[in-house]
């Protein structure tokens, strides 16, 4: 999937836009809480900027559902991206129309303008060819840097590059490094390939683990699915969340992992508490959890188990937390395959966090520097993790 990048084209004098993933966290009163997504996109803004571009930069923050809503501006966006820039950037009134037309034509060379949020249009979403028409017009060159969302066929995302022809739509370098990561993890993993699958439900990773079995080592199973496993194999889950109607499936899945060879590798003990609070009182068990309890992490004899079958591997991915990481003392067994992720990378594996509830583990624990790759979507990245084309990558230009 070797794609042109930014750093492959002649954009001096050009009209850039790059659709960026501006989709920040922010609080009641409007200020950005985490700039992670801003800061990621910097490399292929400052190179757009040195090489003499005119940037104009397109994003979606939050889902306003295709109206106005000023909940949802990208103005706090523009601001920080301004003060981590050092230089005055620019926020249009709305993403198309004669006054945005005008602003963007304004643009000198190294100038950057920030469209308003695209999803205040119902076109984006819908892909309208009208819609992705005019976003189109306002440039002579299309970046992808939108990672976050490159599952997703929208106009800024599909519609755009689409309308703009052969030649002229490439890559950002976010979007080269999550293709490389992503892309030489499932097709050429160095091994042990370990896979580290959490959070809380089954049916969202059928089909990560269905694409993952023949391509890993292990997979180590935590979070809430794990529940859906136990009872399928004739364990009692409690109160614990558990898809009944999955239980099939889960049982089907570890019977290819064991036909194919692929090491399926369950909780052995779990912290369970009667109430979903934080400091409930809790206690290790393993075997049936009582009616009156539900299953909140993994125990002590997982953690060092999970931590044994992580120490030697050489590739590994990681999405989803393996208890109720937001809450003490629930947030143990998160913590401690973090911790062990971040050691084997230290010894040389490559580490690739899938984004989401993961990628915040990581950042909360400080140990987002120490891992290879920690990937800026979630949905995007399970959906490559499942095998899925992706149309938005596919229609840039091959190198």
């Amino acid at each position: 999937m070797a794609k042109k990048t930014i750093a492959d084209i002649d954009v001096k004098g050009k009209k850039v836009f790059i659709r960026v993933d501006f989709n920040v966290p922010l609080d009641d009163s409007g200020n950005i809480t985490n700039d992670r997504r801003i800061q990621m996109a910097l490399p292929t803004i400052k190179t757009a900027i040195e090489k003499g571009g005119r940037i104009i930069l397109a994003s979606h923050l939050g889902r306003p559902k295709g109206e106005r809503n000023e909940k949802f501006s990208l103005a706090p966006a523009a601001k920080r991206l301004g003060e981590l820039l050092g230089q005055d950037v620019q926020l249009a009134p709305d993403c198309i129309g004669p006054e945005v037309q005008a602003m963007v034509d304004g643009l000198t060379d190294g100038q950057v303008i920030v469209l308003e949020n695209v999803r205040f249009h119902a076109g984006e979403t819908k892909n309208e060819p009208e819609f992705a028409k005019a976003l189109a017009s306002l440039a002579d060159v299309f970046v992808n840097d939108a990672f976050g969302t490159t599952h997703r066929e929208h106009a800024s995302m599909y519609g755009v590059p689409s309308a703009m022809g052969e030649g002229n739509r490439v890559c950002g370098f976010l979007v080269e490094k999550e293709l490389k990561y992503l892309g030489e993890a499932l097709s050429e993993p160095q091994r042990p390939f370990v896979a580290i699958l959490g959070g809380a439900k089954v049916s969202d990773k059928i089909t990560v683990i269905e694409n993952l079995i023949p391509k890993v080592d292990r997979i180590l199973i935590g979070g809430g699915m794990a529940y859906t496993f136990f009872k399928a194999q004739g364990y009692e889950v409690g109160k614990s969340i558990c898809e009944n109607d999955k239980l099939e499936v889960a049982s089907s899945l570890l019977s290819k992992a064991q036909s194919e060879g692929c090491d399926l590798v369950l909780p052995v003990d779990n912290v369970i508490a009667a109430e979903f609070k934080a400091h409930a009182e809790n206690q290790v068990n393993s075997g049936n959890i009582p009616e009156d309890m539900e299953g909140l992490d993994i125990g002590p004899e997982t953690v060092e188990l999970f931590t044994e079958k992580i120490t030697d591997a050489k590739t590994i991915v990681w999405n989803g937390p393996m208890g109720v990481f937001e809450m003490e003392p629930f947030d143990v067994g998160t913590k401690a395959v973090a911790q062990a992720i971040s050691d084997a990378t230290d010894n040389g594996a490559i580490s690739i966090i899938g984004g989401g509830d993961s990628a915040a583990a990581v950042e909360l624990m400080g140990l987002g520097e120490k891992m290879s790759h920690v990937s800026t979507g979630g949905g995007a990245s399970l959906e490559f993790l499942e095998g899925k084309d992706f149309a938005c990558v596919n229609i840039l230009d091959d190198k």
